[in-house]
């Protein structure tokens, strides 16, 4: 069958690598695609992904099969409702459903309804109150935008004057609203299940770094790099979160009459009393997809076909027990702030090859050259016997990219790395 991939990113890179390995797939089309993505099928630059109806006649001009979205801006505006209204299988959630990413007050909304372990929180769309409930509770304290901020519109306020800076920033937007939340202690884990409306099937963890600087120092990003599998996440932890956390989200979102058709991407805060939801995503995460894509063992495609369908009951999907993989993001100096377009990339051919990829994401080819053309720009990933292993891999891999106008963190993996050298 044909298939059209949605989006740019170095995620929709590493699921386009890895669908047009499935002998289902026939033609991959990727709107609208970057340098990496063209090496698996054909990039369409031209499609505008805002222009549901324009998707939808690509599709039928184009007999797509299966369209498969991977940010999450498309989801929250409803494509896959458009889609699906159209007749074309889709895979992701609709628009309501999609809440669950769009809006972090509908999702504590639903924990609280469900019981699903979270963070205590409180909602606000008024400066002031905000302020006051801040100086009551304290601090350390969480801050966070109500709707979508690509991974950064988060603050984890050390202290009451950061609180409320945060704050002031996020109201100074018309019509803000505000989740602020206990903050949790723990290890973080991120989570990721595949979801028909009713069952779901776990799909893998990973540890993402969010900080731009080693030791998890400075702003959030999108993500700096990540591993898998998350070995803090034991087949005990797994089973509860499972139970306490994705079973009753499903559930939750049944009973509201927007079951949830997609990828349920939890970040866990692992606390003495047992995982916590922080957060949903509901789409692959980037750069955790440059992580799972690796080692996934099973062709995606067919699950893919079974969660649009609303039946995943016997589907399996095996990951490679015995690797681990690793990616380091290089990004472009400045970010997450504003950075320089159009610097020169060189080295990425040389840098892949024995279980190594680089993903890329904000490039641009012109004239023969590979070029940085946003914040996080490549995603150099490395397969191995451990995540020691696949983090020295990754990281002489990122040697051999000339590229003097970006930089990445030097300490991806560093916990499971300590962790991996205390049991040997």
């Amino acid at each position: 069958m044909n298939i059209l991939l949605i989006g740019s990113g170095g995620r929709e890179h590493a699921l386009a690598w890895r669908l047009a390995q499935s002998p289902l797939c026939t033609r991959l089309f990727t709107a609208p695609g970057n340098p990496g993505t063209a090496r698996h099928g054909t990039n369409r630059p031209d499609l505008k992904v805002t222009d549901h109806a324009a998707v939808a006649a690509f599709c039928a001009a184009e007999s797509i099969g299966l369209v498969v979205v991977g940010p999450e801006a498309p989801l929250v505006a409803g494509l896959v409702d458009d889609l699906k209204a159209a007749g074309i299988r889709a895979f992701g959630p609709t628009r309501d459903a999609a809440r669950l990413e769009g809006s972090k007050g509908f999702t504590k909304d639903l924990c609280a309804a469900c019981n699903i372990p979270t963070a205590a929180f409180a909602r606000f769309t008024e400066l002031e109150p905000a302020l006051a409930y801040v100086r009551q509770q304290g601090a350390p304290i969480v801050v966070k935008a109500d709707g979508l901020a690509a991974g950064k519109g988060v603050t984890v306020a050390e202290t009451v004057d950061q609180a409320e800076d945060a704050l002031t920033a996020l109201f100074a937007e018309p019509g803000a609203e505000v989740v602020v939340e206990e903050c949790l202690f723990g290890e973080e884990a991120s989570f990721f299940a595949l979801c028909d409306g009713t069952r779901a099937i776990p799909l893998g963890t990973a540890q993402d770094h969010k900080r731009v600087f080693d030791g998890d120092r400075g702003p959030n990003t999108g993500g700096m790099g990540a591993y898998s599998p998350a070995r803090v996440v034991t087949p005990e932890i797994e089973a509860r979160v499972m139970a306490e956390i994705i079973a009753p989200t499903l559930a939750g979102m049944r009973a509201r009459g927007c079951p949830f058709t997609g990828i349920l991407y939890a970040g866990l805060m692992l606390t003495a009393d047992g995982p916590k939801l922080i957060e949903y995503n509901t789409r692959f995460g980037d750069p955790e997809a440059q992580v799972l894509m690796p080692r996934l063992a099973s062709d995606l495609v067919p699950a893919l076909l079974s969660a649009c369908d609303g039946d995943l009951s016997g589907v399996g999907l095996e990951f490679d027990p015995h690797r681990a993989a690793l990616t380091v993001v290089m990004a472009a100096a400045g970010y997450p702030g504003a950075v320089v377009r159009g610097s020169v990339i060189r080295g990425v051919d040389a840098a892949e090859g024995d279980g190594v990829h680089v993903f890329q994401a904000g490039t641009r080819a012109e004239d023969g050259q590979l070029l940085a053309d946003g914040g996080r720009v490549l995603a150099v990933t490395a397969l191995g016997d451990s995540v020691t292993d696949a983090k020295a891999r990754a990281y002489a891999a990122v040697a051999r990219i000339d590229w003097p106008e970006g930089f990445c963190r030097r300490d991806i993996g560093f916990r499971a790395v300590a962790r991996e050298a205390g049991e040997g």
